[in-house]
């Protein structure tokens, strides 16, 4: 079905080539909601600086030829040209019923694209901070919605497996033994395995040969390196012991991201050398000090010196940058993306600029396909600095999810002492994890926040508590209700109206958090809905509605607006409980 936006969007489109001609048809007029109607269309201001006229005169002229019987009431012009438009209530009910009938809930489904999604990106035998969490999230809830607007999502798990460490860790992993507790700690405590290895590294113990670690582990990288095939099974094992450590925070968070999804960087190791040929043969890298670089216009560091893009450092190895463009010449390539998303941190924003500026020289990243940094902020303690424990480590992604829950779990048996335990340990897992969820996605991806579990899994406020909390108190008016009537919506009163015209914005708003890749957005509209509707119901009674008719139609308004912040939710990976 076709929102509210849209409709008054064709409409004025139409008045506009029929008043100053076809070629002004196309414009896109902008509309915004209004203290003086449900909308306020500014478009005459824009156009009259063109046609060098005076604004009022411009949107008269619109609402003259503007057909919008059957949708507005009569359409009026304000203040210096604006065109204000109120919808009718007729109009609004029939669509609100539409609404409710439709299982995409307005949502679009928009010409399908590839897009591949790069998020998350732990490290293997690294555990997972804090740091990690909003990449997570906020990349899940991006791949979602643009699933469910139809686009064919790639998602791309770009771990770090590869590199010098490996050395060290697989020799430390022989040292403690393969089926040793200490190895198991690679998939329940990977922070201490790696720190054991380190120390044995630092201290450079000989051992019965006399050979120390850390020449055993420089050894080992050559050995990984050259495709040695026993080193190859120990780093296997290194890996497939920490993706259980990766799968069991993603079930935790309720991520969708699984095995079939991890792209690390020793999945481009074979391309290297190619990369560093083409790029070298084409002119576009250089030889600089014994590196191969490549130098872009305006990217200069102090003084105004060029800042180097390595492809292959001085010593023959590869870096990031290589990795990264053999990335995006394979999600063009192979996958044959029209637009790939990396959401990661936004100090990388520079180097994945001059990464995203070489593969397009380089005929890789051709223009017809869209590459977007989703850039993620950092997450900030009390002292209003990046959040670490008081030894300023990163703090373990683990322990801050199971403080939210447990956090979550002692509201609940404060406030619902009479739900059965079983039942608590289960609402207290969804309402913790999607507090932590929700503060991070409704805040803008780029912007920092404060981490506050206090406020997080309060439910009250613009937190997901308070909106699990809206449609927990749905599912109770209907259960009380004993069926929801498949009955026409009608309009009584102001705040059945308010509701209908939220109701309706729902398929913009998730289409919006498509194109602009900013989730915040629609988690501000589900505080909005979940507020509106508590202004209906303290209203509008339902129950007791006075006529039959009534009752069916607020009972349907209340369904619906419980399947609208289900799916809401569920974009943001976040659940909803049965009861709070």
């Amino acid at each position: 079905m076709t929102g509210p936006v849209d409709v008054l969007t064709d409409r004025l489109r139409r008045a506009l080539g029929a008043a100053f001609g076809p070629e002004h048809a196309a414009t896109d007029p902008v509309l915004r909601p209004s203290q003086f109607a449900d909308f306020q269309a500014n478009v005459a201001l824009a156009l009259a600086k063109r046609l060098g006229s005076n604004p009022r005169v411009v949107a008269e002229a619109i609402v003259e030829h503007l057909d919008v019987a059957d949708v507005c009431l009569a359409p009026a012009v304000s203040g210096p040209g604006f065109v204000n438009l109120t919808l009718r209530g007729d109009w609004l009910a029939e669509q609100s019923t539409a609404l409710a009938g439709d299982p995409r809930l307005g949502v679009p489904v928009e010409e399908p694209q590839v897009v591949p999604v790069d998020y998350s990106a732990p490290n293997v035998a690294k555990e997972m901070h804090v740091g990690h969490l909003r990449t997570t999230v906020v990349g899940d809830a991006l791949a979602r919605t643009l699933e469910h607007l139809g686009h064919h999502v790639v998602r791309q798990n770009h771990i770090g497996d590869w590199g010098t460490p490996f050395g060290m860790l697989i020799e430390h992993l022989l040292d403690v033994g393969e089926d040793s507790e200490d190895a198991k700690l690679l998939a329940s405590d990977p922070n201490a395995f790696y720190q054991a290895a380190r120390a044995e590294f630092d201290a450079d113990a000989p051992s019965a040969s006399g050979e120390g670690f850390a020449d055993r582990a420089r050894r080992r990288v050559v050995a990984l390196q050259a495709g040695d095939p026993d080193t190859l099974r120990l780093w296997q094992e290194l890996i497939d012991l920490s993706t259980a450590y990766f799968n069991s925070i993603y079930t935790a968070l309720g991520v969708t991201l699984s095995d079939a999804d991890l792209a690390g960087e020793s999945t481009y190791n074979h391309e290297l050398p190619g990369i560093c040929e083409e790029l070298e043969a084409a002119g576009i890298a250089t030889m600089s000090e014994g590196a191969l670089c490549v130098f872009l216009d305006g990217y200069t560091g102090r003084e105004g010196k060029p800042v180097p893009l390595i492809i292959r450092k001085s010593d023959g190895g590869y870096g990031y940058a290589t990795t990264d463009l053999a990335t995006i010449r394979h999600r063009v390539r192979d996958l044959h993306a029209d637009r790939i998303l990396y959401v990661i941190g936004a100090p990388q924003h520079l180097h994945l600029q001059m990464v995203f500026e070489t593969a397009r020289r380089a005929g890789w990243l051709p223009d017809h396909v869209e590459v977007v940094h989703v850039q993620i902020g950092n997450v900030l303690g009390s002292d209003g600095k990046i959040l670490k424990t008081r030894s300023g480590a990163p703090v373990r992604l683990r322990s801050l999810l199971e403080e939210a829950v447990e956090r979550a779990a002692a509201m609940l048996a404060e406030a619902r002492p009479e739900i059965p335990e079983a039942d608590r340990a289960l609402i207290a897992r969804q309402v913790g994890i999607g507090a932590v969820k929700y503060a991070d996605l409704s805040v803008a991806h780029d912007s920092e926040y404060t981490f506050d579990l206090e406020r997080m899994v309060s439910q009250t406020g613009n937190t997901a508590p308070y909106l699990q909390y809206a449609a927990a108190r749905i599912r109770s008016i209907l259960r009380r209700a004993g069926s929801t009537p498949d009955a026409a919506i009608v309009q009584t009163e102001e705040a059945e109206r308010d509701l209908m015209l939220e109701l309706l914005r729902f398929g913009d708003v998730v289409a919006g958090v498509g194109s602009s890749l900013e989730p915040h957005r629609l988690c501000t509209y589900l505080f909005d809905l979940a507020q509106t509707f508590t202004a209906f119901y303290d209203r509008c009674p339902v129950l007791k509605a006075p006529e039959p008719a009534v009752r069916d139609s607020r009972l349907r308004l209340c369904a619906v607006t419980l399947a609208v912040l289900e799916q809401g939710l569920a974009l943001l990976g976040i659940s909803t409980p049965e009861r709070m």
